[in-house]
């Protein structure tokens, strides 16, 4: 099953609208035959790719996806029909398919005579590549992940407003490669006007990554002709409104999945206040600075037993900067 995650860690980014799902084909002895992960939309799943991969070694062997097959006819046709046409013997996966459309594969195979299994490293799944995917079927709306880098006294910014660099040039360089996997990235028009930033992916000598994301700017007014996010480098969308509900709304529309919120703490707050910040990830610098703008503004909390509760499920080291993961406790 890692290998199979490996496979849908290897796609993530390159799929949206359809899930990154990983698979890995074992013959009928055990030994591993074929790795795949799902292409972009419209072209081939994880299972097919893997089958392939296999060829005839897949007959009476073992097929491991990170997701439940696949038992309808979309784009492609169903995984199902193209495991029991390959000849497996049995399939396990980690997470069963919350869209409805698609659902019902474990019992499509049970019924062909393949033995199913559910459940394998399903939580390591969950918050892996499929992270979003499983947020947007289950919700009808795109996960926010909102990253920010801090001081360990909370600020993102110096009283003169200076905010280059609070984090390590190896946060930097981690964040452009988030950016690669996500879908949009998110700021407000403040942002764009203070700042200018490009809010592409790029490598450490400026270089363009193998994918950018939608640039998305909110807020009613015009931006600047000059604008880097104008700069036809990566594809660019203004949204002229500040509700972050309508926000998230239009990006659904446009096959939007994964959202990654960078903007400044006006929008941050905006987001956390209607409770549509899934994820945070923040980058915590070990400096000090006592004045300056704090990484979250107003975000409707005047009480303590207010606060936007969160989960911390990883805490590691970004070269000097500890990298905080953590996601909101819902009710």
């Amino acid at each position: 099953m890692r290998a199979a995650l490996a496979q849908g860690d290897g796609v993530h980014g390159a799929t949206s609208p359809n899930p990154p799902v990983g698979c890995a084909v074992l013959d009928a002895d055990g030994q591993l035959v074929g790795l795949g992960g799902t292409q972009v939309a419209g072209g081939p799943h994880a299972e097919v790719v893997a089958l392939a991969a296999a060829g005839e070694k897949a007959r009476g062997g073992t097929a491991v996806v990170t997701l439940e097959p696949c038992s309808h006819h979309g784009r492609t046709p169903p995984c199902t029909e193209a495991l029991v046409a390959a000849g497996v013997a049995r399939v396990v996966y980690a997470v069963a398919d919350p869209n409805p459309q698609a659902a019902g594969g474990a019992s499509r195979l049970a019924g062909a005579g393949v033995e199913v299994r559910g459940g394998l490293l399903a939580e390591e799944a969950e918050r892996g590549a499929l992270r979003a995917w499983l947020h947007w079927q289950r919700t009808g709306r795109p996960h926010v992940t909102w990253k920010y880098a801090a001081t360990l006294d909370g600020r993102v910014a110096a009283a003169d407003g200076t905010s280059r660099w609070i984090s390590s040039p190896e946060s930097r360089a981690e964040v452009h490669r988030l950016r690669t996997r996500i879908d949009a990235i998110v700021v407000g028009r403040g942002t764009v006007l203070a700042d200018d930033p490009a809010l592409t992916a790029r490598d450490a000598e400026g270089r363009p990554l193998r994918r950018q994301p939608l640039r998305v700017v909110v807020g009613t007014g015009e931006l600047p002709s000059g604008a880097k996010v104008l700069d036809g480098s990566a594809p660019t969308a203004h949204l002229r409104t500040r509700d972050p509900r309508a926000v998230l709304a239009d990006l659904a529309g446009r096959g939007v999945v994964d959202v990654l919120l960078e903007g400044g703490p006006t929008l941050a707050g905006a987001f956390a206040c209607a409770g549509l910040i899934d994820r945070v990830l923040a980058y915590i610098a070990p400096s000090l600075l006592g004045e300056g703008a704090v990484a979250l503004g107003a975000s409707g909390v005047s009480t303590i037993t207010g606060a936007h509760r969160m989960v911390v499920e990883q805490v590691t080291m970004s070269g000097p900067d500890v990298r905080v993961s953590a996601v909101a406790v819902r009710d």
